[in-house]
């Protein structure tokens, strides 16, 4: 099992809470703390691929 994802160069972590039954990471190799979670994986995929996006914009002003 890979437990990691990428979306535009960055690579997030993935855990699994049993739980809570949640998926949940953290953007990986930056100082800033970024994390995300999910309910499945689409909906993590989909909250780390917002988190990057929204740390590109906030900090290099990109998407």
């Amino acid at each position: 099992m890979n437990n990691t994802i990428q979306y535009k160069g960055y690579i997030g972590s993935v855990e699994f809470s049993e739980e809570n039954g949640m998926f949940y990471g953290k953007v990986m190799g930056i100082r800033s703390l970024v994390s995300y979670e999910g309910e499945s994986v689409r909906k993590l995929l989909e909250d780390f691929q917002g988190a990057v996006n929204e740390y590109l914009e906030k900090h290099l002003g990109t998407q």
